[in-house]
């Protein structure tokens, strides 16, 4: 069996958005970059906890999960914001760039559709701080299918808790421990890291 994959949203989750004062959490430190297609006189202050850097990686190097960044912030995502957090490289979902007015047009959020098909029957945990109500139903649904998926939902203002990592790290095991003890996803074989696509390669369906 594969590992789970992890599938990480940046902003509202290792990036909380600013309040209606325009303040942000105090843990957070500024960083300002210059995202792929800003002209050079244009970059960005984004807000960074440097208290997530260890436990991150950590969690990213258990062997509990395959880490995919899924975020808007696409390959920016490797090679701007983990640096700044030290965390080891790994690839992100290619979403695609829909011209929409809001992140849920059909009630849930936006990226799900590509996500699912992506992941094919692969279990996932997914931390975004986007989801409504129809995504966790669907997550209970594709769980009752037989492929294991949590979702998790920092506050956008408060960003990523080192609780919801606690949180991802105990399902994560709970899921490789229920397989190779022989029950829940069926198993080929010892648990090992989940094939990733590279970015502009959809993942193939079912794979």
């Amino acid at each position: 069996m594969a590992l789970p994959y992890l599938l990480l949203d940046i902003d509202g989750v290792l990036i909380p958005f600013p309040a209606a004062d325009g303040s942000t959490p105090s843990t957070h430190v500024r960083h300002t970059v210059l995202p792929t297609g800003r002209p050079p006189d244009k970059p960005v202050d984004i807000w960074l906890d440097p208290n997530h850097a260890r436990p991150l990686a950590a969690l990213l190097t258990s062997g509990f999960i395959t880490p995919v960044w899924c975020t808007s912030w696409r390959e920016d995502a490797a090679t701007l914001i983990g640096p700044l957090l030290g965390l080891p490289g790994f690839p992100h979902v290619d979403l695609p760039h829909p011209r929409i007015t809001t992140s849920h047009p059909d009630g849930y959020l936006w990226k799900r559709d590509h996500v699912e098909s992506w992941l094919g029957e692969a279990p996932a945990v997914w931390i975004d701080d986007d989801f409504t109500a129809l995504d966790h139903t669907w997550a209970v649904e594709r769980t009752a299918r037989g492929h294991p998926t949590m979702l998790v939902q920092p506050d956008p203002y408060r960003g990523l808790q080192l609780s919801h990592l606690a949180e991802v790290r105990e399902w994560a095991g709970g899921v490789v421990h229920n397989v190779l003890a022989g029950g829940g996803v069926s198993s080929s074989g010892p648990c090992r890291p989940a094939p990733v696509p590279s970015a502009t390669t959809p993942r193939p369906s079912g794979s």
